[in-house]
């Protein structure tokens, strides 16, 4: 079975998750990124096909497997399209080996108590039933932490967790993203609350399930110790967060035990305008480098 297969590449190699699940309000910069302005295109069908070329170009690169890839994140608009002819996450896990991961939060509401907790999610459960026939694994939801404010920590993990059992119980596994935001006057403060309320929701996942941590790489080195080791954590991943790939892979060497999940650090430095061979040596480093300080 896939699912089981899958779980123990997860769980046991050595490895990281791309983020390849820019979606609609970060698809532009992704792509200006990229080297494709906004005059290339118009409307939004025409954006998304722009950066499925982009996507598929990584996905397809000889440099992109799982040998030293575990998963990729996906957005929902990127699950529905074919990579060479297959569904996406079919065309992940059966030619590269890399286990397909879907985000499905509807982004951010509007910031209360030093906090953005996720958007209702009126249509999850439709949406994880489509990830569950699409060959997906798991799971990925993003909220964001600006201050060291006791409540609206508690509030966005709660939200987080209370998601995340939903997700269990349709049988995928969820990964948990609590980002802190690393322009925080009160990051440690921040961090310190977040470990606490991580922590006591943890010890309320059910007997026999696991979820993934996706969290900011911390201030204080091997400060999410307690949540690796926990029995109900899969994983714990790295977020860049706004670090440039040198200084979130010095970051994340540093932490034992967590692994990359990078976006825009894993794509920086690909352009549309390079060639072929370019554009999988630019990859082949990157790749290269955020493996390297996976291992730690």
């Amino acid at each position: 079975m896939s699912f089981e297969r899958q779980l123990e590449k997860v769980r046991t190699q050595d490895g990281f998750i791309a983020a390849l699940d820019q979606s609609g309000g970060s698809t532009p910069k992704a792509l200006a990124l990229y080297g494709v302005q906004e005059s290339e295109y118009s409307g939004d069908e025409a954006m998304f096909a722009k950066v499925h070329e982009m996507r598929t170009r990584i996905m397809t690169s000889k440099s992109f497997g799982g040998d030293r890839i575990l998963g990729a994140i996906l957005f929902e608009n990127t699950m529905d399209r074919e990579v060479a002819g297959k569904p996406t996450a079919h065309y992940l896990w059966e030619v590269k080996n890399v286990v397909p991961f879907l985000k499905v939060d509807k982004g951010l509401a509007d910031e209360a108590n030093g906090v953005q907790v996720m958007k209702p999610m009126p249509d999850l459960d439709a949406l994880l039933a489509r990830a569950n026939a699409a060959g997906v694994f798991g799971t990925k939801m993003r909220s964001v932490i600006k201050s060291a404010n006791a409540d609206g920590v508690k509030a966005v993990v709660e939200q987080q967790f209370e998601v995340g059992k939903r997700i269990l119980d349709a049988g995928l596994v969820p990964i948990i993203e609590p980002e802190v935001d690393i322009h925080s006057p009160s990051k440690k403060e921040a961090e310190a609350l977040l470990r606490s309320a991580l922590l006591e929701q943890l010890d309320r996942v059910p007997e026999g399930k696991q979820v993934m941590l996706k969290l900011t790489l911390p201030e204080e080195d091997g400060f999410y110790t307690p949540c690796i080791d926990h029995p109900r954590c899969l994983r714990v991943v790295a977020l860049s967060g706004g670090y440039s790939r040198e200084e979130a892979n010095a970051r994340l060497s540093r932490n034992k035990g967590m692994i990359a999940s990078f976006s825009r650090a894993l794509s920086e430095g690909l352009s549309a305008q390079q060639s072929a061979d370019e554009f999988d040596s630019m990859m082949d480093a990157s790749i290269g480098s955020i493996f390297e300080a996976s291992k730690t």
